[in-house]
């Protein structure tokens, strides 16, 4: 039994499946070319990569819309780019030099940790295809299997999970990334299990049956094939359990909690009205910024945000303002390169230095709401200072809007109750709360224990924020990838968090986990939580509370 961090409940019993990989990097033995026909031959096959990484992300939704449209942006940046055709220059063939600029930039990124360092496993993807283009060769990645298959990998990139067919692959593992990878993130609105950091996977081969346990964060390496189909029976029937239920969220004994739903476009809320959701607790507007070299205008803005107020009329929708920099860098905002991005000029940040750009989003907002009828909470990523959120919020209401913002920094959690004397709401990103809290990189798998949203830390910051919004009678609500986890998803309840946003897939199961257990039993839990030493201990810990 191999043990990681559980990402994605559910069980599943299959043979492994390996991504292709593309040949060992050849010995640069061949004489150089011309200069000038090898640079030509490079920017083709980077805008071939790049061309497909953007179709594949215009036939999709969400968050894998989202990631896809980010890594085709990666593909064609400047920086490694200019560091490839400056080798080509030199008289390297297009292949070593490809090799080589990312090397580079894999190194850069690493060093600079936090979201930099998750743009290694993108890049490296982004090589390996444009090396694939520059030989003739089909792009590497994801076989389709024969039979409903466990995909096993050291790390999957956005391109290989965002296409998967669910019914062939069944469930996830990783020995790298973490809980917010982005295979983490598109497995969650794919609702397949998964299991990240796993010790010992890649000596697993293909081929091999395993059994993938979402909810114990464990994978079986050839487990009794009888014991294993009775684990998947078992898990199968609390499945259907979950699909008849249809909300609304409330606890066994009648406490509500808002069921809501994560989104990044007008398809992805479309989508969600077919299940129990009771509004969109996270509207990631990143989509219609990212991969432009240009801002899109208010009213392309007003259309865009349009589709996702029509899609939940008369339903309440959050909307995050524009959550750029780090790794979502602006083609048109002009930040500069920095030493550690990830506690860089990102989030509400970048509009110190774009005042107009905050701005025009807002209008934008507004002129959607007009035109729908339906006015949206609007909030604001990175907040640190109550001075930040007096700012913001003034901006807010200037256009007649509900003004919030996300707690993700430690400092936002700790004056969480100076904060609520300027803003309505408060949202709780539990996925840069844990990294900012830990100090560990999201990305690491020899840190993935650190960012366990049950570390008992970062529950007692979300505490903390939970108990000023009942002291000024302001709701707070948990829009990070923790509240996908159903078990997890009362223990917030119990810490007195009003609502709860996740992807599509897991509302089901959150809402049917919530309709099961009383609000004595999920603040029992909580209690036992705050009080554990580490995340195991803490869901053993609630698993006794909640059974």
């Amino acid at each position: 039994m191999l043990r990681g961090v559980p990402v994605v409940v559910g069980v599943r019993y299959a043979p492994v499946v390996r991504p292709g990989r593309l040949p060992a990097p050849e010995e640069d033995t061949a004489a150089p070319g011309d200069p000038l026909a090898e640079a030509e031959r490079f920017r083709a096959a980077v805008t071939a990569v790049a061309g497909r990484l953007r179709d594949r992300a215009s036939r999709t939704a969400g968050a894998a819309a989202e990631v896809l449209s980010a890594t085709a942006t990666l593909a064609e940046d400047r920086a490694w780019l200019g560091a490839a055709e400056k080798r080509i220059a030199a008289g390297s063939p297009a292949e070593p030099a490809v090799r080589d600029a990312v090397a580079q930039f894999t190194d850069l990124f690493t060093t600079m940790g936090g979201l930099m360092a998750e743009r290694v496993t993108d890049l490296q993807d982004i090589r390996d295809r444009v090396v694939a283009e520059l030989r003739g060769m089909p792009e590497p990645g994801v076989p389709l299997p024969d039979v409903p298959s466990i995909l096993c990998a050291e790390d999957l990139a956005p391109a290989d999970t965002a296409g998967l067919d669910p019914s062939l692959v069944i469930g996830f593992a990783t020995s790298g990334g973490g809980p917010t990878s982005h295979t983490a993130i598109i497995a969650r609105q794919l609702g397949i299990p998964c299991v990240v950091a796993v010790g010992g996977l890649d000596d697993v081969p293909a081929g091999a049956m395993v059994l993938i346990d979402g909810d114990a964060g464990t994978v079986t390496v050839a487990p009794d094939p009888s014991a294993a189909a009775d684990a998947v029976a078992s898990a199968r029937r609390a499945e259907d359990r979950t699909a008849h239920w249809s909300g609304p969220g409330a606890t066994a004994d009648g406490h509500p909690v808002g069921i809501l739903v994560n989104i990044a476009d007008g398809a992805a809320a479309r989508a969600a009205r077919q299940t129990p959701a009771e509004g969109v607790g996270l509207f990631r507007t990143e989509l219609c910024f990212l991969d432009r070299d240009t801002e899109p205008t208010v009213a392309e803005q007003a259309q865009i945000y349009g589709e996702v107020l029509d899609a939940f009329a008369g339903h309440k929708v959050v909307i995050r303002t524009l959550d750029a920099g780090s790794d979502k860098p602006l083609a048109f905002a002009g930040q500069p390169e920095e030493a550690n991005p990830a506690l860089g000029v990102r989030g509400v940040r970048i509009a110190h230095g774009n005042p107009g750009l905050l701005e025009r989003q807002l209008a934008g907002i507004a002129a959607a709401a007009e035109a729908t009828g339906n006015r949206p909470w609007v909030m604001a990523p990175m907040i640190a200072t109550a001075d930040e959120a007096r700012e913001f919020a003034a901006a807010v209401r200037r256009f007649g809007l509900t003004p919030g913002v996300m707690v993700e920094v430690p400092a936002a959690a700790l004056l969480a109750d100076r904060i609520l004397e300027h803003v309505e709401f408060l949202s709780i990103g539990t996925n840069d709360l844990a990294q900012y809290t830990m100090a560990a990189d999201r990305m690491s798998a020899e840190l993935a224990a650190l960012t366990d949203p049950w570390q008992p830390a970062v529950l007692a910051l979300v505490a903390m924020a939970a108990r000023a919004g009942a002291a000024a009678g302001k709701p707070v609500g948990v829009c990070g990838e923790a509240a996908a986890d159903p078990l997890l998803a009362c223990v917030l309840t119990g810490l007195g968090v009003s609502s709860l946003s996740a992807a599509s897939a897991a509302i089901g199961r959150v809402g049917a986990k919530l309709a099961e257990v009383t609000l004595p039993q999920c603040r029992e839990a909580a209690d036992a939580v705050l009080a554990s030493a580490g995340p195991a201990e803490a869901r053993a810990a609630a698993l006794a509370a909640l059974g």
